[in-house]
């Protein structure tokens, strides 16, 4: 019996049932013949490799060009994330208070607010094992981790994907915003490309000596985990957001010369009450009038093209205290101005010393006719509690949250603008002095 499992034979049936099991209970995201005919073209792809891994071991070329593939990429998305670990930690939130909402799993909740250390570890583990992977370092463990981090974002991006919950995956941050269904065909690429270095992995030998492999795997695990913590305590170091240093929010707020908006159309969802099954059907023949045989289930609005070239800002306004919008006098102020973004009062870094610098700077600017703005998401009442407890005099207005947390990853954080266009911004961990600004950037 021990050797019929280890044969090939077995390993056919199995993988053949696999993707079977796969292939028929695909959710109904898969129903469209384009998708079901992908899916079934990539099953067959994956009972190929699985299959025929023994002839992929006589190709080591091709395991090669795998490995620097999977383990370029893996680098590169890490790296990318890296750099703005509060900004994935922001979308890991946003998957975890989706899966909480639609399993009702209290644990996941849990998640949420772990979401930071878990963002910087994950960060941390793909740049590590995409170099474990190319120095050829614990090669076995290597594969088993990478096929478990895949497998795990593959599962994330097409939830998303199929039940339309996550807009972007976060997987390359600002950087470059996929779409689900591209992340979940990128996760999959992946995923083929591991199968292949599972297969070839006879072929995946340590580039270097012993001791220079150790000491390449540590350079990798200080800079992988020292990266994103630097990144978190300061700035992104690479900055792609629309408010980015010498960014024009004016510009950025207005579409482009071909813009065209995005299209939508209505459709329904109908429970057969025969065989229970869900359709979907559109404007022109959902079958409102056949109470017998259908029951209304829901309504949604389908993206059936994206915008082309729309703006990269959409939601920046600017709300004074009486809840006057006051957007453009902000954006068209020809002289210098600053920003203190606080989007959560609650959560904004309460350090004595801090508050005492903003209030010192705060004077400063004003004394010398600079206007001065604290933009925040918390309510009235948390802005009043604010100010009688610091001291503040500074006027507070009113900005969405998500805007604020995209703006600056710093809560406080301090923005320079001027005329519209971002001149400087700093970390509250490096808050500056008046002069210090004035000299190197109030020209």
């Amino acid at each position: 019996m021990k050797k019929f499992f280890a044969s090939n034979v077995f390993r056919f049936i199995w993988s053949t049932a696999l993707a079977a099991i796969i292939y028929f209970i695909c959710p109904p995201c898969f129903n469209d013949s384009f998708s079901k005919t992908t899916l079934a073209i990539l099953l067959l792809i994956q009972l190929v490799l699985i299959n025929g891994a023994g002839y992929i071991a006589k190709l080591p070329m091709v395991t090669h060009i795998a490995r620097f593939l999977v383990g370029g990429l893996f680098i590169f998305s890490g790296f990318i994330k890296a750099n703005d670990p509060l900004g994935f930690s922001y979308k890991l939130q946003e998957y975890f208070e989706v899966f909480k909402n639609d399993t009702g799993f209290a644990f996941f909740e849990w998640f949420a607010h772990i979401a930071l250390p878990l963002a910087i570890i994950i960060c941390a583990s793909e740049i590590i094992l995409g170099v474990m992977l190319l120095i050829g370092f614990r090669t076995k463990l290597t594969l088993w981790l990478l096929f478990a981090q895949i497998a795990f974002f593959t599962f994330l991006t097409f939830y998303s994907a199929c039940f339309n919950k996550v807009t972007h995956c976060g997987c390359f941050g600002d950087f470059l915003q996929l779409k689900p269904w591209e992340s979940f065909w990128k996760d999959i690429a992946l995923m083929i490309l591991i199968t292949v270095l599972f297969a070839g992995r006879s072929h995946i030998n340590e580039l270097f000596a012993p001791m220079i492999i150790s000491t390449l795997f540590l350079i990798g695990v200080v800079f992988s985990l020292g990266f994103p913590i630097y990144a978190y305590r300061n700035l992104p170091p690479l900055d792609f957001r629309a408010y980015h240093p010498g960014a024009n929010i004016k510009e950025n707020m207005k579409a482009g010369d071909d813009y065209e908006p995005a299209k939508y159309e209505t459709r329904f969802k109908y429970e057969n009450l025969k065989d229970h099954t869900v359709k979907e059907f559109d404007l022109k023949n959902y079958p409102w009038q056949d109470t017998v045989t259908w029951k209304w289930v829901a309504t949604e609005n389908a993206v059936i093209q994206e915008a082309i070239n729309p703006p990269k800002i959409t939601d920046f306004t600017v709300n004074n205290s009486d809840g006057v919008p006051i957007t453009d006098s902000l954006l068209n102020d020809k002289n210098y101005s600053f920003w203190l973004v606080v989007y959560d009062l609650k959560k904004t870094e309460d350090d004595p010393s801090l508050i005492a610098e903003i209030s010192d700077f705060y004077k400063l600017a004003t004394q010398e006719k600079f206007k001065f703005i604290a933009l925040t998401a918390s309510g009235p009442n948390d802005v009043d509690e604010f100010k009688h407890k610091h001291n503040a005099l500074y006027d507070f207005a009113t900005v969405d949250g998500i805007v604020l947390k995209t703006m600056i990853r710093s809560n406080p954080g301090l923005m320079l603008i001027k005329d519209g266009v971002v001149i400087a911004n700093w970390h509250h961990n490096n808050f500056p002095s008046f002069s210090d600004v004035k000299q190197k950037h109030m020209k």
